[in-house]
């Protein structure tokens, strides 16, 4: 059951039928791969946006391990702790937490307008082997005259 064309080949009969499964194969497999990859962007998004930090005593007592590792650190801002290099662009300020664990952090970069109302922060960055945290971003917490809840601040590293 072969045609015959006008230069002598031959046509098989059967190319006018469609094969069915390879289709649905094809269809199947490209389903699962962007599914795939619709789970692994958003596993990878909820691991790098995660609203999860670690006390000061958390870092404190893993110490040496998380030196270089960017992680985000929470605590209250010690009163008085606030040392401000307008020159340098430098803020240096100390957090503690409820167990009275304090870490000295450095900022380079431009000091929040409230920072001295600062009641807590949340600090992403990196620990340095001295023990200081280098912030990149800051998230302050200031109480506000007009609402019950903080009013929040965020500010970024220029360095």
């Amino acid at each position: 059951m072969t045609q015959t064309i006008s230069q002598g080949r031959a046509i098989p009969a059967d190319l006018d039928t469609p094969k069915a499964g390879s289709k649905n194969l094809k269809f199947i497999i490209g389903g699962f791969l962007i599914v795939g990859l619709i789970i692994v962007l958003i596993v990878q998004a909820t691991v790098q946006t995660g609203a999860y930090y670690l006390t000061v005593t958390e870092v404190n007592e893993q110490g040496a391990s998380m030196v270089g590792e960017r992680i985000r650190v929470s605590g209250d801002v010690v009163d008085g702790s606030e040392d401000w290099n307008a020159q340098d662009i430098t803020l240096r300020f100390a957090i503690h937490d409820e167990a009275g664990a304090q870490m000295p952090i450095v900022f380079y970069g431009p000091r929040p307008d409230n920072f001295q109302r600062a009641a807590s922060a949340i600090i992403e960055g990196q620990l340095l082997e001295d023990g200081t945290f280098q912030a990149d971003t800051l998230l302050l917490k200031c109480p506000s005259r007009y609402e019950e809840e903080p009013e929040e601040i965020f500010a970024e590293a220029t360095r």
